[in-house]
């Protein structure tokens, strides 16, 4: 059986119960930033992901996720945080949580060793051939992420696997293979810790890149978000301002002839009629670099 390196003893764990607080917080502090540094050899492989499921958003399909415990919660909060800040519809981007909602208020164990549950949950997801689904498991051996990831590629369905131990069946699984090698935990075997904090950081980065490369992402600014509260309302329009090189009134202007789409907003507050700005845009691709240079 293959030896999962996160249930591997760390050298701070020897004693940890009797050091002091500020101590304790130090040597845990130090595994977490070990960790994320553990990220820099996979930033290849997330890169060349982020190109291969560009082109498969762009054109319509669709990416889900895949989790148990940790890792499946790590996967959800990329998961959640798509449609906020990129305007990715949550029903192009289906999450499959071992136990589903239940587990959300309970963490059980059992779940994730069900193979059954992993293959009814694929079938909720509504992912198809030509779809795309990230798989996340530490020891990348559970068998809910195996089994989903399985019944995944024998579906047509591109599987990216994501786990912190080299040799993990996930990864030579995988079409795409993603290993942090976080190794092992100062609380032992808990990969709530190390190996979770590198399994969001890689998410968070590989869904950024994913967003400048539908564009999505202008100078850093989220010109595809979707103001549906307060905050992003005055977001937009701080937006609009800023890359259009307006005031605050025009930018709101813009924003009330466009339903408060980002994106053709800008172009109208840089003079665009909004059909022309819309056009514009499906020209483009979305790319608002590309429209704004068209102007």
């Amino acid at each position: 059986m293959l030896k999962s390196h996160t249930e591997d003893r760390h050298p701070a764990s020897d004693g940890l119960h009797l050091r002091d607080g500020v101590a304790v917080l130090a040597d845990l502090l130090a595994a977490q930033a070990a960790a994320l540094a553990a990220l820099r050899p996979a930033l290849p492989a997330l890169a060349g992901l982020a190109d291969r499921l560009a082109p498969l958003l762009r054109g319509g399909g669709r990416m889900g996720y895949a989790g148990a415990g940790s890792s499946g919660l790590m996967a959800l909060s990329d998961c959640l945080e798509l449609a906020g800040t990129f305007g990715l519809s949550p029903d192009r981007t289906p999450m499959l949580f071992a136990g589903g909602a239940a587990a959300l208020l309970h963490l059980t164990g059992d779940v994730e060793d069900d193979p059954e549950l992993a293959l009814a949950d694929l079938d909720r997801s509504g992912l198809a051939s030509g779809d795309a689904l990230l798989v996340l498991s530490a020891s990348g051996r559970t068998p809910y992420a195996l089994a989903v990831a399985r019944a995944a590629r024998a579906r047509g369905i591109r599987v990216a696997g994501f786990a912190n131990v080299a040799g993990a069946p996930l990864l030579a699984l995988a079409d795409d293979a993603i290993l942090i090698e976080t190794g092992p935990e100062v609380v032992t075997g808990s990969t709530r810790m190390g190996a979770a904090t590198a399994q969001k950081v890689a998410l968070n980065m590989l869904s950024v890149l994913l967003g400048i490369r539908l564009g999505h992402v202008h100078d850093g600014y989220m010109v595809n978000v979707v103001a549906d509260n307060a905050k992003l309302t005055d977001r937009a329009a701080r937006i609009v301002a800023a890359v259009a090189q307006v005031d605050r009134a025009a930018a709101e202007r813009a924003l009330s002839q466009t339903g408060g789409a980002v994106k053709p907003a800008i172009l109208v507050a840089r003079g665009a009629a909004p059909d022309a700005a819309e056009a514009a845009l499906k020209a483009s691709g979305g790319h608002l670099a590309a429209a704004m240079d068209g102007q």
